[in-house]
């Protein structure tokens, strides 16, 4: 076996000359294009005390346990959130062979090389130990720059699972509101069916006795028979919605679902503070997602670089050598055979040239997404805020709105039967009415919706537990 006092120094010096250059260009970070504020209209001071909606678990804003229960089995079943934890170990692995691409490869193996001479001379050579095969010197920073480019494509995959963890959370909140609004809307929807139902039969019995007009009579059949589309509407429309929302829990609903509660007693938080544009960099898994991106493609350019200079290929063994089988381990046999290979550059047609372009390229196209990335971020959170601050005047108002009409119908279909008024004054209010209530149960879930889209797009979502864990992964 070879001396360890020989062996041990020949691969600390190989390590040693695998110090590089460093060929990665300097990285600075974009400029938001972005305001340094939101719209002053839409961020009230009354929030700025609050916690921000990245440190918020998810299990804390959704306070409902049916929807809580609902988002557990999503993220533990959902489909796309599964790709993407896959995507991390595949990332992960990606980076552990370029890491590995820095350190020279050990192997243990034999040889029996047999050789004649002119003369007619034959001789055998058996050899034992040790062997460091095509190890490069990165002297120049390119595996360095490659396996720099793995981690930050490591570090991006990592954010992005967090990205689809936050869209997730706030779909399977979203459509279970819109749900919720279905029910409240079959509901609103078959009352009015059944009040349909009654005036119709009044007014046939009325109409059959003399007592009004068949004109009467047909409007009111013509009310019921749109409240029975609407309701098949209605129907139609709640199939399709429970049917999204199996989707995204990855398995049909569970039988033992706590009871629902109406959308006027839901419990999402509405008080979040906006911050500033500046603050969503670090809050957004997709803007830091983004900017693992581009730090890739600025250290794929130190790769394109490096390849403009001389590569060193090295390879050696350590171990014996003896002519015969017997002497392999005997004092004295040891041998070390090293060779060393350079290759430098001289005419590839332009390729190196033209991967450097592409590096370059795709570095300045990992700009611009950067640079969306936080201009989508600013939009989303100042449309959110807009709703914020409007969709409370909102609802009062339909609210104000839809208890007036129901006054409204009441009299009306009180002086129509008192003989005072026309029944198209009572057949207007009902319509009236039936159209308001839909639209309160509709701006309701829209306000509840917009909270959670502005808990969304500040960030909020991706903390699993309110006790944090710590995550085994690659290093810098």
């Amino acid at each position: 076996m070879p001396d360890r006092r020989v062996l041990v120094p020949a691969l600390a010096a190989l390590l040693a000359l695998g110090g590089c250059i460093n060929m990665i260009p300097a990285y600075t970070r974009p400029a938001a294009p972005v305001p340094a504020t939101y719209p002053p209209e839409t961020t009230p001071a009354a929030a700025a005390a609050s916690v921000p909606a990245a440190e918020i678990e998810w299990q804390r804003f959704f306070a409902d346990p049916r929807l809580g229960r609902l988002i557990a089995l999503a993220l533990a079943n959902n489909r796309d959130l599964r790709v993407a934890v896959l995507n991390i170990e595949q990332a992960r692995a990606i980076y552990d062979v370029r890491r590995a691409d820095q350190l020279p490869t050990l192997g243990a193996g034999g040889s029996a090389a047999r050789a004649a001479t002119s003369q007619g001379t034959v001789g055998t050579v058996y050899t034992v130990g040790l062997a460091v095969t095509g190890y490069e010197l990165d002297l120049f920073g390119r595996v360095h720059a490659l396996s720099e480019a793995a981690l930050d494509q490591y570090f991006a995959t990592a954010e992005a699972r967090k990205a689809v963890q936050i869209s997730l959370v706030a779909a399977v909140a979203t459509t279970y509101l819109t749900l919720l609004a279905d029910d409240e809307q079959l509901a609103v929807t078959r009352q009015t069916l059944e009040t349909r139902q009654e005036s119709t039969r009044l007014t046939k019995l009325r109409f059959d006795n003399g007592a009004s007009s068949e004109l009467d009579y047909r409007q009111s059949e013509s009310l019921l028979e749109g409240a029975r589309a609407a309701l098949a509407v209605a129907l139609r429309q709640r199939a399709t919605d429970e049917n999204a929302l199996q989707l995204l829990v990855g398995q049909p609903l569970p039988a033992d679902l706590p009871v629902p509660l109406p959308l006027d007693e839901r419990q999402i938080g509405t008080d979040l503070p906006a911050g500033l544009p500046s603050e969503l960099l670090e809050r957004r898994p997709d803007i830091r997602a983004a900017e693992q991106q581009l730090l890739a493609a600025n250290a794929n350019i130190g790769a394109a670089k490096a390849a403009f200079f001389p590569r060193i290929a090295l390879t050696a063994n350590f171990g014996t050598a003896s002519t015969e089988l017997s002497g392999l381990f005997k004092s004295g046999s040891y041998a070390f055979t090293g060779s060393a290979q350079l290759l430098q550059p001289l005419f590839d047609a332009g390729r190196n040239r033209a991967n450097l372009q592409v590096a370059q390229v795709n570095r300045d196209i990992a700009v611009a997404q950067y640079e969306k990335a936080i201009q989508t971020a600013f939009r989303e959170v100042a449309d959110a805020l807009a709703g914020r601050a409007t969709f409370g005047e909102q609802v009062r108002a339909l609210a104000a709105q839809t208890n007036a009409l129901a006054i409204t119908y009441r009299l009306a279909d009180l002086r129509y039967r008192a003989g005072a008024s026309s029944y198209l004054d009572a057949l207007d209010a009902q319509r009236q009415l039936f159209i308001s209530q839909q639209a309160l149960i509709q701006s309701r879930a829209l306000q509840l919706q917009n909270a959670v889209a502005l808990y969304r797009v500040l960030g909020g979502g991706w903390k699993d537990e309110p006790v944090a864990t710590a995550a085994s992964g690659p290093m810098r």
